[in-house]
């Protein structure tokens, strides 16, 4: 492979590029993300359509989603009316299946509950950490050409948990049978048949419909992704779970992993969207090339064939000096999901450093973790991993620090208090214990 040039084998509109042949600056450009929309014109619409929702509440609302989303009527909102014949419409197979992946997620996520922490730090010094419960969160579910009852469950079965005292769907319409009934399980209390930065703004800020929340959690297109930017800036806004860009995967293999599994794991990324990215990185040029055979094989029996051969065009297989290097590349790219298809998976593990959710073993393809084995499949793309993580029960609640000190306790750690102020020049601070201190005395 030292005589391959980059980007000279090409199949299936996937280039195979040999990493030693790149210079570092080449490097970095391999592992760039496809580029997003024109930034300034994004910013500048989806600022108009918060400005609008802000000012028109519902009418602008009604306006964008009858443009955008073809509404019919002015009637956005589902009740429980509209979840029963739903439920009643969908077949045993489907509820089942949306059934089976809801628990699994709750039983994951259950285990996340986090006790009260009680530690005395001292004698009579206690100090305790709490969690509660994020009141109100909104929970956005992208529309498009599938239903996506998965993220409903992802988003609304840990706020449920959590014990959210307000859980509020949005989406746009019109809004499949499968995304109510997951809502149902999920015990969200209002459904809207809104989307794209209106919902987001909506969310955010409140009309005369929908009341503002606390917290806005989900996937969504470029529009969706700025809207949550601009709103998690504004301190009049609402915060947001994670910066998220388009899906991707990064795949790790070694000589012995199957080309079939591979080309069928990038594909699963690549059906999302034409911007979604797919990278394999392995030391075996051999199998580099198998998988690009298997990826023409397969792309022409997809559905969404188009798609995903716009989303294979920019993506690319990296040929290595060997697994530690295949490593030294993933943790460099900090992929969405990091799938693991090697001699030892378990044993890298350790080694892997920045991924949103990682998948280890030639039988744990990347769907697993989108619908069922029970972990999030809302996770930091673009490069956030290396300092955001998978959406979880953390991110539902808040946590609060409680102390309590004896007199005892206070008079021990009085001296290094006073000793603190002093040093900082905080005489109020001082005197809070000084004070107390002399009443105690003077008993």
């Amino acid at each position: 492979m030292s005589g391959m040039k980059p980007s000279e084998i090409k199949t299936s509109g996937m280039k195979t590029v040999n990493w030693a042949a790149l210079s570092a600056d080449e490097q970095t450009q391999m592992l760039s993300r496809p580029a997003m929309s024109d930034s300034a014109a994004l910013g500048n619409t989806v600022a108009d359509i918060i400005k609008a929702i802000r000012t028109k509440g519902d009418t602008a609302l009604i306006d964008y989603t009858k443009r955008f989303d073809k509404l019919e009527g002015d009637n956005f909102t589902k009740n429980a009316d509209d979840i029963a014949q739903a439920t009643a419409r969908l077949g045993d197979d489907i509820k089942a299946a949306i059934k089976v992946a809801y628990e699994q997620v709750v039983k994951f996520h259950k285990a996340q509950i986090q006790d009260v922490i009680r530690v005395e730090t001292m004698p009579g010094v206690v100090c305790e950490m709490h969690t509660q419960a994020i009141e109100s969160v909104g929970l956005y579910i992208p529309g498009g050409s599938a239903p996506l009852p998965s993220t409903v469950i992802m988003t609304g079965a840990p706020a449920q948990i959590a014990g959210c005292t307000r859980l509020v769907l949005c989406t746009p319409p019109p809004i499949a049978d499968e995304i109510l009934y997951a809502a149902s399980l999920c015990g969200v209390n209002e459904i809207y048949t809104v989307g794209g930065a209106q919902a987001v703004a909506a969310l955010a800020y409140g009309t005369e419909t929908i009341a503002a929340v606390d917290k806005i959690f989900g996937p969504g297109n470029s529009f969706v992704t700025e809207a949550k930017r601009q709103v998690s800036n504004d301190f009049a806004g609402a915060a947001i779970d994670m910066p998220a860009g388009p899906s991707e995967v990064l795949v790790i293999a070694d000589k012995e992993a199957d080309p079939a599994f591979i080309a069928a794991d990038l594909l699963s990324q690549a059906e999302h969207g034409h911007d979604s990215q797919s990278i394999l990185v392995t030391p075996c040029a051999k199998i580099a090339e198998l998988t690009a055979i298997e990826l023409d094989k397969q792309l022409a029996v997809l559905e969404r064939k188009e798609i995903a051969e716009k989303a294979i065009a920019h993506s690319v297989s990296f040929v290595c000096a060997d697994i530690d290097e295949a490593v030294e590349i993933s943790n460099r790219y900090a992929p969405e999901h990091l799938i693991v298809q090697t001699e030892n998976p378990r044993g890298l593990q350790p080694k892997l450093k920045n991924a949103g959710s990682i998948f280890l073993g030639a039988w744990t393809p990347e769907s697993v973790g989108d619908y069922a084995s029970g972990t999030n499949h809302v996770l930091p793309t673009y490069g956030y991993t290396r300092t955001y993580s998978s959406l979880g029960l953390a991110d539902f609640v808040k946590r609060y620090t409680v102390q309590e000190l004896t007199a005892d306790g206070l008079r021990s750690l009085a001296p290094t208090v006073t000793c603190l102020a002093d040093a900082e020049g905080l005489t109020a601070h001082k005197r809070a214990v000084t004070i107390r201190m002399e009443k105690l005395n003077a008993e």
